[in-house]
């Protein structure tokens, strides 16, 4: 199934009264359910993630804004008590400040007053110790720029998308509870053959990763763009049925010796797997590397782990756009069409002609899909 892809990183991935969002903030908490059980990522500022510096579990550890990854440093829970928790601690302000500007950190949870926090409707996350909102320091997108409290303005900088029953972590109409635009019946529905390893909870356990997949533009688009990666997915893997590339006299050909880093696996280690069908020493570097994942020594990862091997889907999906000009996830979110996801994934070796049957299978599913999800293709299905 897979075909030598070499990729190239693309670039990626005035108002309010203090006075007024204070009141509608002070509203939301008498009406806003503190804390559903739920967990994953909680994004902000430019889609990137609420991150443990250095994924330390040591007190003090700061609490910063940084690319999302998927990584345990990224994983908040809402137990139910009010507390937000990563590596077994509680999400807390130093030296119980209420001052504007007082940072947060790590903190072994203690019950104490400046570690409860509020998810309102609006997407404030609210100490109402302090009556501040959780806050991007210098309103940076930068990679590691400090979180602290702030007097609520309704800034981008205090807006946040976080697992708890009162804020908003799965986009707009349409969803499941999980946040997806798919549930798990047409899941079902989509790949009623498919492997057992190709769990639908693998699915939407890797989408924590990548917060801006299926959840940008109109819910027409977002499920255009679920259909799209499901499509191309479907036709990878033999409608989700093979895990591993079938054809293993390939196996010796996808390890690049000039890379400095070699091949440490084993020369015919780097074959296709999962559901992109990643193939390629330099990629499993690549991918291993965004997800905090040592797959150049253990590709192996992708045949046993669903939620890594969908993880590597979605990188591939969102931020390499291969023989292409742009990420599939691109490609659907700007209108460029389906034709251009194919393009991206395996342009050279299937568009303008080189295997019409290869684009007409991955056609086929989407169109299905769509119907299946209820919407429209829209333009330009073919490379």
């Amino acid at each position: 199934m897979s075909l030598p892809r070499r990729t190239g990183r693309t670039g990626r991935r005035g108002g309010f009264t203090v006075f007024a969002v204070v009141a509608a903030v002070l509203t939301a908490l008498s009406t806003a359910t503190p804390a559903h059980a739920a967990s994953g990522s909680i994004t902000g500022l430019a889609g990137k993630c609420v991150d443990v510096a250095g994924a330390g579990s040591a007190n003090g550890t700061a609490v910063q804004l940084y690319d999302c990854n998927g990584s345990n440093a990224q994983i908040w829970s809402n137990s139910g008590d009010g507390t937000l928790r990563a590596l077994g601690k509680c999400l807390d302000i130093a030296d119980r400040g209420t001052a504007d500007g007082a940072a947060v950190q790590l903190w072994d949870c203690s019950g104490g007053s400046n570690q409860q926090w509020v998810v309102s409707p609006a997407h404030d996350i609210v100490n109402p110790a302090a009556d501040k909102c959780l806050d991007v320091r210098d309103n940076t997108s930068a990679n590691g720029a400090r979180l602290q409290i702030w007097s609520c303005s309704g800034g981008a900088n205090q807006k946040w998308n976080a697992p708890a029953g009162g804020g908003g972590g799965g986009g707009g109409g349409g969803t499941t509870p999980s946040g997806f635009v798919v549930t798990e019946a047409q899941f079902n529905d989509m790949f009623p053959n498919r492997n057992p390893f190709y769990t639908y909870s693998g699915l939407i356990a890797a989408l924590n990763a990548y917060p801006g997949f299926t959840n940008t533009g109109s819910d027409t688009v977002r499920k255009q763009e679920a259909a799209a990666f499901l499509a191309n997915v479907n036709h990878e893997t033999g409608a989700l049925v093979y895990v591993v590339e079938q054809n293993t006299a390939n196996y010796p050909n996808y390890c690049d010796f000039s890379q400095p880093y070699g091949c440490p696996a084993g020369q015919s280690s780097y074959y296709g797997r999962g559901p992109i069908q990643l193939s390629w020493n330099f990629n499993y570097k690549a991918v291993g590397d965004q997800l905090g994942v040592d797959l150049l020594n253990n590709p192996w990862l992708l045949e046993t782990d669903a939620a890594i091997a969908w993880q590597t889907g979605l990188w591939y999906w969102n931020t390499q756009n291969g023989p292409g000009t742009m990420t599939p996830h691109e490609a659907m979110v700007n209108s460029a069409g389906f034709g251009e996801t194919i393009r991206s994934i395996n342009g050279a070796l299937e568009c303008d002609g080189r295997a019409p049957d290869g684009v007409q299978s991955r056609v086929d599913a989407y169109n299905r899909f769509t119907s299946i999800l209820g919407v429209p293709t829209g333009g330009n299905l073919y490379c």
